[in-house]
């Protein structure tokens, strides 16, 4: 579940509800979309679900979970300076319906 502010979903025709498509500059995956106003507008919160999938991963446990892994949105080229670990939050995406 992707959850955005109302005036967010509203801006781009989105509805609770709604199947939308989250793209980052590296990846993208589709989720079912959550209004919430616990979120300033212009963030948007994907929880980290199991949902891995794909050719040549054995992952049996993290498969048979629901979710998306939004670990298919962060890209593992950008570091972050000062830890030198990988930028796993403030993600940029786009969202759209599908």
């Amino acid at each position: 579940t992707l959850h955005m502010h109302p005036k967010d979903a509203a801006t781009r025709g989105l509805a609770d509800g709604a199947r939308v498509r989250i793209r980052s500059a590296v990846g993208t995956v589709e989720a079912t979309l959550e209004e919430s106003e616990a979120l300033r507008p212009g963030v948007v919160s994907l929880p980290h679900g199991w949902g891995h999938s794909g050719a040549g991963l054995r992952l049996g446990v993290a498969s048979e979970r629901p979710g998306v892994s939004c670990n298919v949105l962060t890209d593992p080229g950008v570091i972050e300076p000062v830890v030198g670990n990988a930028v796993l939050c403030g993600v940029p995406v786009r969202v759209a319906a599908i």
